[in-house]
């Protein structure tokens, strides 16, 4: 109920009688304060006007006035700035520390607040506040949307510059480990986090002209080299694949000289996976990527369109893999494996916007930031669950900048049943629906 009290006075939800305190003075709030989330008042700053006088103050907030005694405030000197005591229910007087008694005032939630916000958190449909969705203006649905991107944007930026952090703070680095987090497409993502903070970038640097031997370190170090990572029928067969055997005698040769150590093998995942996201399959693609010499910071501030950007990441396999998705004695039909259309957009939502809005940020420029934005907003919206969601509730969604937003919003607040910070999750509590019957 406090979060409730809370929320009702951060709006100033309150009933159309006139606000008093449970002495019969009049209360006009100007302004409710800044909320605080820390240890201390629950509002910073508030103007309220109390029978007369103008106070500017901090307000504190609970379910029930006890709580005051219950919580220790009245021993505590922080809360003796508290010009106003505001509870669902007044049942004992409160003190500050010198005993002098506070004003109160007795606010009730709304009932259809109440039931509106019960119905939120216990529906199973997604998402929860789909009949207010048809209801909003345009206006409100985008400026809500932009302010989820940047969340989104920046809690990215933060993972991106802890890469950079952990990476002896070498951008090219953290462009590919951000890359390589993002070619596990889910599934493998944390697989492929724990393989590229095994990778020795600068032993592969010197070994990068060789394709065969950045294979060897990029396999080798993922652990899928080792002789349990292969199903024990295709052992025998493989010791005959001359490929396969050159890769272990490199890694074999390349882990002494820079005293290397595989990752454990059975993170990765393969089982209900399409074998095109294998990940042999990606890791191959991602030794081309290198071999190549197709991604660095330089080639990706430096591509003058969404064209040169796809051109970069659309990158193929050695002739090996051709035929195979895993290291196996029997090859599958001839298929290159190219990186996907579908597949290369993903990169750049997740990998090249981010990437750039976290370098703008390091360095201060509003022009990178500009530039992340600008390629979300040109590539087509993602297609998964989430989104069709909003889709069916009829929200338009069309860009890969919306689809990041909504993304966002499921993960940071639905998922979390936080309506009470939802801008959405606000019209949705304010409208007099009552409880469906």
């Amino acid at each position: 109920m406090e979060d409730l009290v809370r929320y009702v006075w951060k709006h100033r939800l309150f009933p159309l009688a006139p606000l008093q305190t449970t002495d019969g003075q009049t209360v006009e709030v100007i302004h409710p304060g800044i909320e605080n989330r820390n240890d201390g008042p629950d509002f910073f700053n508030a103007k309220v006007n109390i029978d007369g006088t103008l106070w500017v103050g901090n307000v504190e907030i609970h379910g029930k006035a006890s709580d005051w005694m219950l919580h220790g405030h009245n021993t505590n000197k922080r809360y003796d700035s508290v010009v106003l005591h505001v509870a669902a229910v007044v049942d004992s007087n409160i003190l500050r520390t010198d005993g002098t008694p506070i004003p109160q005032l007795a606010l009730p939630v709304p009932e259809h607040i109440i039931s509106n916000y019960e119905e939120l958190r216990k529906t199973d449909h997604y998402p929860p506040c789909y009949r207010v969705i048809p209801e909003l203006s345009n206006l409100t649905i985008h400026s809500y949307l932009s302010s989820l991107l940047y969340e989104r944007l920046d809690l990215r930026a933060e993972q991106i510059t802890a890469r950079y952090e952990a990476h002896d703070k070498n951008w090219d680095d953290a462009l590919f480990s951000t890359l390589a987090r993002n070619f596990g497409f889910g599934t493998n993502g944390d697989a492929f986090d724990e393989w590229a903070r095994r990778m020795p970038f600068r032993a592969v640097d010197k070994h990068a002209d060789n394709l065969l031997q950045v294979e060897a370190l990029f396999f080798g170090q993922a652990g899928l080299l080792e002789d349990e990572s292969v199903p024990s029928y295709y052992q025998e067969a493989l010791k005959k694949d001359e490929y396969f055997q050159s890769l272990k005698r490199e890694y074999a040769f390349l882990a002494h000289k820079f005293d290397l150590r595989p990752m454990d093998y059975t993170l990765w995942r393969l089982l209900g996976m399409r074998p095109a996201n294998f990940p042999h399959v990606r890791l191959a693609q991602l030794a081309m990527l290198y071999h190549e010499r197709r991604i660095s910071v330089s080639r990706l501030m430096n591509a003058p369109d969404r064209t040169a950007l796809t051109e970069l990441l659309r990158v193929g396999t050695s002739e090996y893999w051709d035929t195979h998705y895993v290291f196996s004695s029997t090859p599958s039909a001839p298929m290159k494996k190219r990186v996907s259309d579908n597949a290369v957009t993903l990169l750049l939502i997740n990998s090249v916007a981010p990437f750039y809005y976290s370098y703008g940020r390091r360095k201060d420029s509003e022009q990178h930031c500009e530039q992340a934005i600008a390629l979300l907003e040109q590539l087509k919206a993602e297609n998964n669950y989430i989104i069709r969601g909003w889709q069916d509730c009829g929200l338009l969604v069309k860009s890969a900048a919306d689809s990041q937003a909504l993304i966002q919003l499921k993960k940071q607040y639905c998922d979390r049943r936080d309506c009470l910070r939802c801008r959405i999750g606000y019209e949705f509590l304010k409208r007099e629906y009552g409880v469906k019957g």
